[in-house]
């Protein structure tokens, strides 16, 4: 009788319990939004999800489990709308710009890059001064040659700045879709442009894939020497409470991964073997001091 008494008990605790108001117990999601710009985000073809940026976010999201993790597609200006919205929404490797500071919260630095480069077709090198180090102003003023550029994408402030300065429609052609630089570098095959902005392992990986690579050279900028801003990428968050803490929990995967030669991998392995010395001085002298 007292075995009976015990499962009637038990019966009624478990059915007040579920009468209870129960809290929800889904995490609070992020959206990581990810644009179609190899070998930034490789979204598909044999190389899918081995980007740099894809495999830093796999570190990231990994060790952010009080999260739910969604990715969306989306070129730079929806990013815009998405944090000028408010919407739950952050991407990784974003220059830092007075502009984006108004909509967006920023990590400590996520990504240590080579600064941005103009990529020319190697035939037009005497057009640009036989020189594999240029100055961006110079090139601009001149007004005889067209640089290509991706609407609202940042390249580094100083190479922003020199950009908006001197760029006007007769030097400077803007192209906003899907494909990014891809389309830019159709039309540098095709002469439509005579240069375009990128980084050096983003030019050498999409010239591979277009069979173009012993056509195309990357020429240095002079004003991306002045310090090491151009290097510098950041986790972008909605500037709102929400972003505020998700950039907090960021920061703290960051600080313990940043070190790791995982970490430090996902991008060495788009680079020309050359450039990998100099590259991983940078990142522990520069990169790994930088904290806050």
């Amino acid at each position: 009788m007292r075995y009976n008494t015990n499962i009637v008990f038990f019966i009624c605790l478990l059915f007040l319990t579920l009468l209870m108001p129960v809290k929800s117990i889904a995490a609070d999601s992020i959206v990581w939004m990810e644009a179609d710009a190899p070998p930034f985000f490789i979204l598909e073809g044999p190389f899918k999800g081995q980007g740099y940026e894809d495999l830093i976010s796999n570190i990231l999201i990994s060790h952010l489990p009080q999260y739910g993790h969604t990715h969306l597609q989306a070129n730079i200006s929806r990013h815009y709308q998405q944090w000028k919205q408010g919407e739950k929404a952050c991407a990784l490797a974003m220059y830092k710009t007075p502009e984006r500071m108004e909509f967006a919260y920023f990590s400590i630095p996520s990504v240590f890059t080579l600064p941005t480069v103009l990529i020319i077709r190697k035939d037009r090198f005497k057009d640009f001064g036989s020189s594999e180090i240029v100055s961006l102003s110079e090139v601009l003023k001149s007004n005889n040659i067209v640089i290509g550029r991706s609407n609202n994408r940042s390249y580094g402030i100083e190479f922003d700045t020199i950009l908006n300065r001197y760029s006007n429609k007769k030097n400077t052609y803007t192209y906003e879709g899907g494909g990014l630089t891809q389309q830019l570098f159709k039309m540098l095959s095709a002469e439509r442009i005579d240069a375009l902005c990128g980084l050096p392992e983003e030019a050498m990986y999409l010239a591979e894939q277009m069979g173009i690579r012993d056509q195309i050279m990357t020429l240095a900028i002079k004003e991306n020497q002045v310090n090491n801003d151009a290097s510098l990428t950041y986790v972008a968050c909605s500037k709102t409470e929400w972003g505020k803490k998700v950039i907090a929990d960021i920061n703290n995967v960051l600080l313990q991964k940043r070190p790791t030669e995982p970490y430090r991998a996902a991008y060495e392995r788009w680079l020309d073997p050359g450039s990998i010395p100099g590259f991983r001085k940078l990142y522990k002298d520069v990169f790994l001091n930088i904290t806050k």
